[in-house]
This record gives C-alpha cells, structure tokens and sequence, in this order.
C-alpha cells in the first residue's frame, strides 16, 4: 500500500473524468503531476499540484482546474475535504478512515513499504573498497555504512543488488606492504629493525609478520628481495583482507563480490578495455596542456597515450600509459568497469572518499564511452568524520600507528549506534562522531530516540491484558482512533512507502535515518500526551476494545521502525536499561 500513489491515482482518474466530460482537453501528460504532503502541515494532508503543471498545456487558468477538480475529488469516500488555495493549489484532508487503513496495512503487510520500483535492475554498488595494506579507519566506517545501507535500499525499492569490493592489490602500495611485513618477519626472528622508505609502521602488521616466521621458517632470512616479495606480497595482501573480512563483518557488512585489481594484469583484461575505446575513435597520442597555476619543477610536456574523455564532459583528457609503456591508476580502473558493463548491470554505482572527488568526472566520462552512455554511474563521496569524547578532538589507536580504526569505534559503542550515527548527515556532509553524545540517552541522541520508541511499544505489548498478536490487532475496530495526535501518527506511517521510493531514486539512505527519528517524535508526543489526557493511553484499563485499537496504531509504528531498521543494518532494540 502506497497512500500517495493511491490518491495520485484517484487525482488521475478525476481529471480524466473531466476531459470526458469536455472540462479538460483530452491528451494532456500527466507526467509532472504529482501528490506529495503540503509544505505546512496545516493545509491539510496532500497537496497536488495538477493545476499548475496542467494549466498551460490545457489553456485553462490553474484556479478554474483546481476548483473543478476539487468538486470531483470531494465525492470520493477518502476525500474529507478539497480546498483550492492560492493561484490553484490543490489541499485535501483525508477520512480517519483512510489513516486506519495505513495501521492495518502496516500490520498484516509484511512487504509494506517495499516497492518494485526497481523492476529486477541489475544494479552494482561498490563501496569500501580500501588498499590492502591496513586496518579500515573511521573514513572507511563511514563509506562502508553508506554503501551498505544504500544497497539495501535499492534491495528494499525491487532493484537486484550486488555488492562489491575492489582489491586495491595491483599497485606498488602493495610492495610496500610486502617489505612491512618483512620487515616484522626479520623482528620475529629477533633482529633490529627500522621502518623508512614510507613503509608502514603500524603495530597489526606484527602478527602477520610472526605468522610468516610460523610457515616459512627462516627461509627468508638475509635473503634478497627477489627471492620473497612475490611470496610475502601474496601472503600480506591475505592477511590484510582476512583482517579486512573480519572488520567489515564486525560491522555487520558482508560483500557478494571480491575483485581483484590485479586480476586485471597479464589477462589481456586492460587491453581489451583500452581497445574498445580505441576502437570508437576515443584513444589518442598528445601532448596535455600544463597544469593550472605554480607548475611542478620536473614538469614537461611529453606526448601521451590519452583517453577522450572530454567527449563525455570531462574536463581534460586523460593519460592511460605512461612514457615507458605501462599503465597509469587510471587504465585498470577502466578495465575494471569495462568488466561491470559486461556482467550486464543496468545501473553502477561507486562510494568514494571525499578525497576522490577529481575522479568522477573522468570515472563517469569512461562509463559513458564504454557502455556507449546505456550504463549510468552515480558516484557517491563521503565526507570526513570527525572523532570526539568530551567535547574534544579524540585520538584513540595506537596499533594503526596514524589513525583509529573501524574496530576500535565498533569496540567502543557497538555496531548498532555506528552504523545509525554515520547515516544522520548526507554523505557529503561532514560528519561529527562524539562517543559521548551517540550513547547518550536524550532526545538529541538519534540512535537513543528511535530504539526507545521502538522498545517503549515493545513494553506496552508485554503489558497489555489483552491479545496484542498482529493477527488480532489488525482485526480490531479503529474508529475510536480520532484524536488529531493519533491520526498524526498514522499519517506518519503512510509517508513510508513514498519515503522509501525518493530515498532509493536519489540514493539517499540518511532520508530513512531521518523518517525514523520524526516517526519515533510522533510517537513520544502521544505518549507524553496521554501523562495529562488519560483518554490517549495505550492501555486503557477496563476498556480491551479501546486498548487493542491504540495498541494496534503503535505496534504498526514498530513494524515500521523495524523495516526501517532493518534497511539501515541496526538491531531494533526490544527493552532497553
């Protein structure tokens, strides 16, 4: 059940009614109606706006078509009223009835919410997506939750949802990964040793390094680089991404799709790539401008193998091999999405970091040529989080050696309120993380706010004398479900469904965040309300008719929290202390 969608519809079939009838001219686009909640709450429960957007079109002034349509809309049972307001808004009030519905629905509907606005596309969503050559910090935290959340949305909205990690592991940061881990295998056998070079220094590497000394023996000591680093690159690059694994799932993030970057060399799968492009006329040898402001010392122009992709709106065409022939970053990273239009998605989408942002356009630009613009990429960058405690800048990982890990939040407030603090900003936000205020108990805490509505109905239902399973709340009489608090809440409930489709159609997973945190207002102001008007409580002692109907409206409130929840991967909390 999608209430706008049904008075859309309705909206729809009066308009019709009055082109037959000659009110209206026949063959109008409906296309840009829409029905959606008023601006101010106070006019009423929708809006349309087919007036306007049909006024033109029709030759018609908006009022004289809002006002014939507000006569048709008016014979509708739903339809308590229809005002004309303005130059030709239209604002409806609805029948209680049509609110008790939402409630029923919301309890014998196990899919209500989800939509199949998707139709089955094939979408992928890649996200994470860190070098193997670490523990994942808090930046990683917060795309990773992104990522996740918004695949589940996509799931939730009817699309076919993959998610995927790309294995940074065909660079020299990987090397350099190899030579850190040596480096520790050396310490393991008791020797001295010294991190330079830009070799990474933190203390996780130091059980990767004894269990290299437990398979290796001392094989490896003394020896030259040529005789490990191909070894040891493959074992660090496995222990990386089994201690990768592990955080993600601490987090409660489990991937479809494992690729691998260097799969990408010696296959012929970047040729081939490269090829297609080149095969559109789209690879090219030049020399680019210089760069904008203080050029570098070594800077000089040098002919280039180049991509076109200022054919597709990027900015400057870019090098794909360098002067010595090999490949520049950019030549895999379109293999690799050359293999995504091949596995046949409809859609891609990437989460990066904020420090990726001059990488979209050329991201998008190659997309574009090699899916000959049939494969949209939206790609999504997540701001920086900032940590806190007390009020203070906070540092807290030492085994990182420079900066704290996905663990060490995850560690000290639990999966639950990570993932739902890192969804109460747009992604492209800053992000503030106080490990003070997300486990404090107050309105102001989000997290708190929505599991204790879900948890305060929670303890209604084991409190209630009366039968409060679904089955038999979705049976009970509403009608004494009138007071303006209660339909409110009901009227909260049914922005679900519509809420879940904007949400996916605009990747937006914070939307959900915020719907759960005024669905959970809604339901503390009846509850504070019924402290002073006795009439408004849950349980209404003598009375088990009025009790299961108010029972009934917050246990659909609960389902929706739960669903909600449960797109956003947190644990809906029964009782909380």
């Amino acid at each position: 059940m999608n209430l706008f969608a049904d008075i859309r519809s309705l909206v729809i079939d009066c308009l019709d009614v009055l082109a037959a009838e000659g009110q209206l001219p026949g063959g109008l686009d409906y296309a840009n109606v829409t029905v959606e909640p008023p601006r101010d709450p106070a006019h009423g429960d929708m809006a349309t706006n087919a007036a306007m957007v049909l006024a033109k079109p029709a030759g018609l002034k908006p009022r004289d078509i809002a006002e014939a349509l507000a006569t048709k809309l008016a014979g509708d049972d739903r339809i308590a009223s229809a005002d004309v307001a303005g130059p030709g808004f239209l604002n409806m009030r609805l029948a209680a009835t049509v609110w008790h519905g939402v409630v029923k629905a919301a309890l014998t509907d196990p899919d209500y919410g989800r939509s199949a606005m998707g139709q089955g596309q094939k979408i992928n969503v890649e996200y994470v997506s860190a070098n193997p050559t670490g523990p994942l910090h808090v930046g990683h935290t917060r795309g990773a939750v992104f990522g996740d959340a918004l695949a589940s949305l996509l799931d939730y909205a009817g699309y076919d949802v993959t998610r995927e990690y790309y294995i940074n592991d065909g660079g020299a940061q990987v090397d350099v990964l190899a030579r850190s881990v040596y480096l520790r295998y050396l310490e393991a056998h008791g020797q001295e040793v010294a991190f330079e070079d830009g070799t990474y220094p933190g203390d996780y590497l130091i059980e990767v390094g004894e269990a290299l000394k437990a398979k290796v023996g001392d094989a490896f000591v003394d020896k030259g680089e040529q005789d490990w680093l191909d070894e040891v690159r493959d074992f660090a690059t496995e222990r990386m991404m089994q201690m990768i694994r592990e955080d993600l799932a601490a987090l409660g993030v489990s991937m479809d799709v494992f690729y691998s970057e260097k799969s990408l060399y010696g296959t012929g799968r970047i040729e081939a790539a490269i090829e297609d492009l080149r095969g559109k006329g789209l690879i090219y040898k030049g020399t680019l401008e210089p760069p904008k402001g203080k050029l570098p010392e070594d800077w000089e122009p040098r002919e280039q193998t180049l991509f076109k992709s200022t054919e597709y709106g990027d900015d400057v065409d870019r090098p794909i091999m360098k002067s010595d022939g090999s490949w520049t970053y950019f030549a895999p990273d379109i293999a690799y999405h050359f293999d995504k239009v091949s596995r046949g998605f409809d859609a891609l989408i990437d989460v990066f970091g904020a420090d990726h942002g001059g990488y979209v356009k050329r991201m998008k630009a190659a997309v574009a040529a090699l899916s000959d613009n049939a494969v949209p990429l939206d790609i999504k960058l997540t701001q920086l989080v900032k940590l806190y405690k007390n009020g203070e800048p906070f540092k807290m990982s030492k085994r990182a050696g420079t900066f704290v890990t996905l663990r060490d939040v995850v560690d000290a407030v639990g999966k639950d309120v990570t993932r739902f603090h890192m969804l109460t900003r747009k992604n492209d936000a800053p992000l503030d993380f106080d490990f003070d205020k997300v486990t404090e108990q107050s309105k102001d805490n989000p997290v708190f706010y929505v599991q204790y509505a879900h948890a305060r109905v929670h303890s209604v239902l084991r409190k209630a004398d009366v039968d409060v399973s679904d089955a038999t709340l979705a049976g009970a009489d509403l009608s004494g479900l009138t007071h303006p608090a209660e339909l409110a809440l009901a009227a909260k409930l049914a922005e679900w469904p519509r809420l879940v489709e904007i949400a996916a159609r605009t990747h937006e997973p914070h939307r959900v965040a915020f719907y759960l945190y005024d669905l959970a207002s809604e339901l503390h102001a009846l509850w504070n309300r019924g402290n002073d008007d006795t009439s408004l409580r849950f349980i209404q002692e003598g009375d088990s008719e009025a009790t299961q109907a108010k029972i009934a409206l917050i246990r659909a409130v609960s389902v929706v929290i739960s669903h909600g929840l449960g797109i956003l991967g947190v644990t809906p909390a029964e009782e909380m202390r």
